[in-house]
């Protein structure tokens, strides 16, 4: 081998690293700190999914309404520390999410098998993965470094939040705020596959949709009368819910767009993929080929959503509790 040819390859290997730790993330963050996270993080998941393959949609949501606002820092983890202190948490649009015992038990293993090492930020990442897998969904690798932020506030979530009632151009611009393009948008909100929807959301979209105790026309009208079957219309119903994906909702497929394409969307977000030109075509193309790509999709379009904003260095901190700031 010529020296050339040595320097050549030698400046390449050194430009693929400058890569993969642009973001100040590595696959290899934990190697020596605590080299058994990703082993415990899969298998305390799994345990839990195992039981409730549910969570799986629970975990992946936690992932994406943590990394929206202020980037993936765990901050839709921290508790209130007063009634005057609203978290993410407390925001209406992260009152129905699920799966945070998950994150604390992975969370309590590690802080006894390396001390103050994982960030709750990175735990988030690596359950919502673990927990798709585990319901025979796509696998991604999780680059790991991220830090905790301290700051969380429920006004920011309410702000930032992509809403269940929003058209096309509004979460289009939600998505483009935090780098994600028109394509993750449709894709990521394929995860709806394996999720639930609560009646109180869609009340007003099945009895009083423009105020005069209408349906959404744009709704299928079967669909409407099914839903209205499931979701009475009773003032402050929390707890009543629906399956998004009424043809395999407990598998990880592309049917959540083909109920889209039979006006069977939901939630109003869910219906208004049809109304661009960019998110039709990649809901029909996944109908007609059956999910060919969506799959690799998904993977790719998470691996840059758990990128967004993350913390690294002294940017953040490793809490020893996910719920709260370390004194």
């Amino acid at each position: 081998m010529t020296i050339q040819k040595l320097i050549s390859i030698l400046a390449i290997s050194a430009m693929f690293v400058d890569m993969v730790k642009a973001d100040g993330l590595s696959l290899n963050y934990y190697r020596h700190s605590c080299p058994n996270v990703e082993e415990i993080s899969k298998r305390v998941t799994v345990q839990y999914v195992s039981h409730f393959p549910s969570l799986a949609a629970g975990l992946i949501r936690i992932n994406f309404h943590d990394c929206i606002v202020r980037g993936c820092d765990a901050s839709v983890l921290l508790d209130p520390t007063s009634s005057k202190n609203e978290t993410e948490r407390d925001a209406t649009p992260n009152s129905t999410l699920r799966g945070f015992e998950v994150i604390d038990a992975i969370k309590g293993e590690l802080e006894t098998e390396c001390p103050r090492v994982v960030s709750c930020a990175d735990i988030i990442s690596l359950a919502a993965r673990d927990a798709i897998v585990a319901i025979n969904g796509p696998y991604w690798d999780v680059a790991l470094g991220r830090k905790d932020g301290k700051i969380s506030l429920a006004s920011e979530a309410l702000a930032n939040l992509p809403s269940p009632f929003a058209d096309i151009s509004t979460l289009k611009r939600n998505f483009a705020a935090v780098g994600l393009t028109t394509k993750d948008l449709v894709v990521l909100s394929g995860a709806h596959t394996i999720a639930i929807g609560h009646c109180f959301i869609i009340q007003s979209r099945l009895y009083n949709f423009t105020g005069k105790g209408d349906t959404d026309p744009t709704l299928s009208p079967s669909y409407a009368a099914w839903l209205k079957t499931r979701c009475p219309n009773v003032v402050g119903d929390t707890k009543s819910f629906v399956y998004i994906d009424l043809i395999t909702p407990t598998v990880f497929d592309e049917k959540y767009y083909t109920m889209i394409t039979q006006h069977k969307g939901l939630f109003q977000s869910d219906a208004a993929l049809l109304d661009d030109i960019d998110t039709k075509t990649y809901v029909e193309s996944q109908v007609y080929t059956h999910g060919s790509t969506f799959g690799e999709d998904f993977a790719e379009s998470m691996t840059k959503m758990i990128k967004i904003g993350v913390l690294t260095g002294s940017q953040g901190q490793v809490r020893k509790m996910c719920g709260a700031v370390n004194k």
